[in-house]
């Protein structure tokens, strides 16, 4: 066999193998610098993301702290316009069970003053109503002392009439001249 067979097969697979090889090298190295690119990247990326997280975790503990805060101030506010408001309905209430209590009172003195004024009103009627009728019999006597009278007066002037002592004598007689 011809040695012209082999031979430049085998050396053309050695420079293949000596070109892949160093190919090889290179891909690996460009490989490894790619693949460290690409770690970089996404570690890079990583911390863009946890630097992003750990501004957005701190922005919303800031905002729940906020919101915390706002809404303790107002349940705070809340509070203290109930207590004010509680507080101010218990004078309102002192103040409005003083005044019935007053009031009440006055009711009862007042009451009290009407009762004894009907009273008064009452015994001032009835004693006008006597003196009315007081008045009235007093009328009814000085009529029947008038009437009285005056029956006394035609009896008394009745009786002289009758009698004869009470006639006048007759006139004297007139003498006729001559």
């Amino acid at each position: 066999m011809n040695k012209s067979y082999v031979i430049p097969p085998l050396v053309l697979c050695a420079l293949f193998g000596v070109y892949y090889f160093q190919f090889a090298e290179e891909q690996q190295i460009t490989e490894a610098a790619k693949k460290k690119e690409v770690a970089a990247k996404i570690a890079e990326e990583k911390r863009k993301k946890d630097e992003t997280e750990a501004k957005a975790r701190a922005d919303a503990d800031e905002r729940t702290r906020k919101r915390e805060e706002e809404t303790a101030k107002k349940d705070a506010d809340r509070r203290a316009k109930w207590d004010a408001q509680g507080q101010e309905i218990a004078d309102a209430t002192k103040k409005y069970t003083a005044q019935a209590e007053a009031s009440a009172k006055q009711v009862t003195d007042l009451e009290a003053q009407l009762v004894a004024l009907r009273k008064q009103k009452e015994a001032a009627g009835r004693e006008a109503f006597e003196l009315v009728k007081r008045v009235e019999l007093a009328r009814i006597d000085k009529r029947n002392a008038e009437l009285e009278i005056q029956r006394l007066h035609s009896m008394v002037a009745k009786r002289a009439a009758e009698s004869s002592a009470a006639q006048p004598p007759p006139p004297p007689a007139v003498a006729k001249a001559p």
